[in-house]
């Protein structure tokens, strides 16, 4: 694994921009950045990060059956007591998931570290699955890359297969938040997908559903029989509508259960069943006590690094503010990010379907990675 400055495409910004990829820059600063991508060998995708990355989710899949008849673990998580129920229904009739991604510290020798899952509303995933393919394609045409280079990227084939054989209620819907600008790309990349595997779909603006009868319904008053939300579950249980939730005939993407998996409280519960596997961080409650080495405070339900705080083994503090400050709290074992160059370095590993397929790679100047740190693409070349 290597960093390797790159030189960028000429006119890329305006491509974006034409192909939807508008939030390829946050207030003047670089999201997408190509001046520079990581390499790997076919090795350290396969055995450091492929295999552990299926490994990880069964792990966690099998962990969720633990989780929904244990009202200790659920209290734990924090899931509000109505919906316990609820949970166990969506997890004991099997609703079906789409995707997910796990964020690992790994510096190019393994076993890779996981961090945490983002199995809810994970982003990143057109820039992911469509933008860095397409940056590929164009630096091997212009010969900046070494011919026989690859990426390890099966993400858009493989959502577009889940789409063809999930069965979905149709017309199918997706939605988002109206001023997320980002949100609304993610979503428009899904959609264009699940439309190709053959699905009739319609966007819908979150604020714009409604309630008739107890059941979820469009602007029109029709029933919203199924539903892709890029909206976290934690939000929507506390939205003057969750009633709905309990009442609506809707099938959900992200089905409901996986607000057990997008749960920091996830990490402890792993560690207690697992612990000492190579991939795995110890990981616990927060009862205030310290761990050797360094470690990181998270809050249950987090995004994009808000309100975590990291010690370092030398016994500097980091802290992110933010405004997920009213749940409880996990203290995981610190695994440092490396540091390529003057940044530190994330990967985040897809899951569609139960399959590994794909990374994306994050960089910051700080090692806590936030919403706004710069993406790069990467190749695999032996």
């Amino acid at each position: 694994m290597k960093r390797v400055n790159s030189t960028p495409r000429p006119g890329w910004k305006a491509f974006a921009q034409s192909v939807g990829f508008n939030f390829h820059t946050f207030d003047g600063e670089p999201y997408w950045d190509e001046s520079a991508y990581y390499q790997f060998s076919l090795q350290q995708i396969e055995q450091d990060l492929e295999d552990p990355t299926e490994e990880l989710h069964q792990m966690a899949l099998d962990l969720v059956d633990d989780i929904v008849s244990n009202e200790q673990k659920l209290r734990l998580l924090g899931i509000p007591q109505r919906f316990w129920d609820a949970v166990l229904a969506s997890w004991r009739s099997k609703e079906p998931h789409l995707y997910g991604r796990m964020d690992f510290s790994y510096n190019g020798t393994g076993p890779a570290k996981l961090l945490e899952l983002n199995y809810d509303t994970p982003t990143s995933l057109y820039e992911t699955g469509f933008f860095q393919w397409v940056w590929l394609e164009d630096q091997l045409m212009r010969g900046e890359l070494p011919q026989g280079a690859d990426q390890f990227n099966s993400l858009q084939d493989k959502l577009q297969q889940a789409f063809s054989e999930l069965n979905l209620p149709q017309p199918f819907y997706f939605a988002s938040v109206t001023e997320s600008i980002e949100d609304k790309g993610t979503v428009d990349y899904l959609m264009d997908i699940a439309l190709q595997a053959g699905l009739n779909c319609r966007y819908i603006q979150l604020e714009q559903l409604g309630d008739i009868d107890g059941q979820l319904v469009d602007l029109e008053g029709f029933p919203v029989q199924g539903l892709f939300k890029l909206y976290p579950w934690e939000f929507m249980l506390q939205e003057e509508f969750a009633s709905t939730i309990l009442t609506s005939q809707t099938q959900f993407i992200e089905p409901l259960w996986k607000c057990l998996l997008s749960n920091k409280g996830i990490l402890p519960l792993l560690w207690q069943k697992y612990q000492g596997h190579p991939n795995l961080l110890p990981a616990f409650f927060d009862d205030g006590s310290s761990l050797q080495n360094g470690w990181v405070r998270k809050p249950l339900l987090s995004r994009e690094g808000a309100n975590i705080e990291l010690l370092t083994s030398d016994g500097k503090t980091l802290k992110q503010d933010g405004p997920y400050n009213d749940s409880g709290y996990i203290r995981q074992a610190l695994a440092p990010l490396p540091k390529f160059a003057d940044s530190y370095t994330l990967i985040g590993s897809w899951v569609v379907a139960d399959s590994a397929a794909g990374i994306c790679i994050r960089e910051d100047n700080s090692m806590i990675t936030k919403d706004s740190s710069r993406f790069l693409p990467h190749i695999i070349l032996d």
